[in-house]
């Protein structure tokens, strides 16, 4: 029987990219409205910790285990996704905001979909 590998989630491109987007939809919301702090701010925060928690909470478990936080910390992205088109629609965000947050995202999505694929 092989030993059950582990991934050091701070050498992750993944987590690295989860972190950086984490903390930019941090700096973010310091400009929204304080009436949105317990609705689409609290969302945003909670769908952007999400990203890279949920890489660093499986990298500890089996590759499938692992696979599993990957699925939730992907859902978190779109979901992420969709509150910054609201923010945008509200004009809390401008387009370039929008579009150099988009491309991190998608990015994040297309890097952990890659290494989900390789952990098998």
């Amino acid at each position: 029987m092989c030993a059950k590998r582990r991934h050091n989630y701070k050498n992750l491109k993944i987590w690295k990219l989860g972190l950086e987007i984490t903390n930019s939809i941090s700096d973010i919301l310091l400009g929204f409205p304080k009436y949105e702090r317990f609705d689409l701010s609290s969302q945003m925060s909670k769908c952007s910790i999400s990203m890279p928690s949920n890489i660093a909470e499986g990298s500890s478990r089996t590759d499938k285990s692992f696979s599993h936080f990957l699925d939730i910390s992907l859902g978190s992205s779109f979901e992420l996704d969709t509150q910054l088109l609201v923010a945008h629609h509200r004009k809390y965000i401008n387009n370039k905001t929008l579009n150099i947050l988009e491309e991190k995202i998608e990015e994040f999505q297309r890097m952990t979909m890659g290494f989900q694929n390789r952990l098998g």
